[in-house]
């Protein structure tokens, strides 16, 4: 079937675009929000305006990605129904109280606070409204965790077997706690928290850069910047580690995303393929550039470690090749760039180049910083094509195929709603560019005092 007339390809052309697009905004919002608690404290400790004034500023930032994510996330949750009835039914009984929690623990509790956070500064003590910006923050990382609960579950489907064609959940807390979340929370989470320092200090960089209220931005840029020192490193160590958790579970996703064609023999090492260009029906790459040993190190640890190549695996239940395997190789580079990035960062510090007299002549260093703040939502896209084109082609791995899930309707109806999702979501990001420009064009006001409450004497 040609795939411009098949309506599960097209389905899932449909969530990847809504997912690709909505993604974007909780990524920035989850580390926009601890930001705004690590001012807002040290606006209580010391009382200096500055973090007032940086508290302020950024929550404008905050609430405008926030609107956008809410109204272009509340579509993912309704594809469950509409293509992909099946999989909702036979799940649904777990699956659906996972999102269920997500909106009424997470969402819910992030919402009733956000108004106090934005608005209240005038209406509650300075105890109270920093409750409401942790209760904020903390919203914005359960919602993270719920989501990513139900995704894990998805990769490793556990605490339960499927009976008369639904699911029955034996072991709840096995349910939520699936083999794949620990490590893919944290790794998800770090991107999160990388992705918003690293917004923060282009952001601040380029109004640096400017000649725009430089102390100002110099402050929040060194805040962002002595972050994601250790965020960076910390987000490669989990990643490594998260990489052998899924060569242990998932050896199909692991063999597609690295072309890795024959299980290497006893006592050899598995190469690794930098660059190739995969063919799937030859069952051997057109081309490849090739590291000896070095595939065995990074998912074994072992220089001779065996590593399961994909012709281990019956054709039918192998993932697609070439878009995870450029696609991983996309998301590690950017990981390896904002680790060099830092690494300048912290040379340029050193030597005094980070002072508001010399800072607006490190012309080069935040154009970077810069570069790495789209490289960072290029490597959070990617990230997740990697994660879910890898684990095609099952919806539930191992336990119900993509085929299986999805809802009889037509490929003319799917064109139609694809077609509605991409125009909404032109003009939704229209929208957010248009505030948020309005946002950064206003930038902090230098002048603003706290209200009587909030002031320190």
């Amino acid at each position: 079937m040609d795939v411009l007339t098949d309506p599960v390809f097209l389905s899932r052309v449909q969530f990847a675009l809504t997912t690709a697009f909505h993604i974007t905004f909780p990524t920035l919002t989850i580390g926009l929000a601890l930001y705004l608690v690590l001012v807002e404290w040290q606006w209580l400790r010391t009382g200096d305006l500055v973090y007032f004034r940086q508290f302020r500023f950024w929550s404008g930032l905050f609430a405008v990605n926030f609107a956008v994510g809410v109204v272009s996330g509340i579509p993912l949750e309704f594809q469950f129904g509409t293509n992909w009835g099946p999989f909702s039914a036979t799940v649904g009984n777990f699956f659906g109280q996972i999102l269920g929690f997500e909106g009424t623990m997470a969402f819910m509790l992030e919402s009733a606070f956000l108004y106090i956070m934005l608005f209240g500064w005038k209406r509650v003590g300075p105890k109270m409204h920093f409750f409401a910006t942790g209760m904020v923050a903390f919203g914005s990382s359960l919602s993270a965790f719920w989501i990513l609960v139900a995704n894990s579950w998805m990769q490793t489907p556990s605490g339960g077997h499927i009976e008369n064609g639904l699911f029955v959940v034996t072991d709840y807390l096995a349910a939520v706690f699936s083999p794949d979340l620990p490590l893919a929370f944290s790794h998800m989470y770090l991107a999160c928290l990388e992705l918003s320092l690293f917004v923060i200090g282009a952001v601040s960089g380029a109004n640096i850069l400017l000649g725009r209220n430089v102390p100002f931005f110099l402050k929040s840029f060194k805040l962002a910047a002595l972050a994601a020192i250790v965020v960076a490193p910390l987000q490669a160590l989990v990643g490594d580690a998260n990489g052998q958790e899924i060569g242990r579970l998932q050896p199909a996703k692991v063999a597609a995303i690295e072309a890795h064609w024959d299980t290497n023999a006893p006592g050899t090492g598995a190469p690794w393929n930098m660059l190739a260009w995969p063919d799937p029906a030859a069952e051997d790459n057109v081309f490849q550039i090739q590291i000896p040993y070095a595939l065995s190190l990074l998912i074994t640890h072992s220089p001779t470690g065996e590593v399961p190549g994909l012709k281990d695996f019956p054709k039918a239940d192998r993932p697609p090749i070439v878009l995870p395997f450029y696609a991983f190789r996309l998301m590690v580079g950017v990981g390896f760039a904002m680790m060099a990035v830092m690494a300048w960062t912290i040379w340029e510090w050193r030597r005094g180049g980070l002072t508001p007299e010399r800072a607006p002549g490190r012309r080069n260093l935040f154009l970077a910083w810069g570069l790495m703040a789209g490289g960072a939502y290029l490597a959070v896209l990617m990230g997740w094509i990697t994660r879910e084109v890898g684990r095609q082609p099952w919806l539930a791995y191992g336990l119900i195929r993509t085929g299986e899930g999805h809802s009889p309707v037509g490929a003319g109806a799917v064109w139609l709603s694809l077609g509605g999702f991409v125009a909404a979501y032109a003009v939704l990001f229209t929208l957010f560019l248009h505030f948020m420009a309005k946002q950064l064009r206003k930038g902090p006001n230098m002048e603003e005092l706290p209200p009587p409450a909030h002031a320190r004497g």
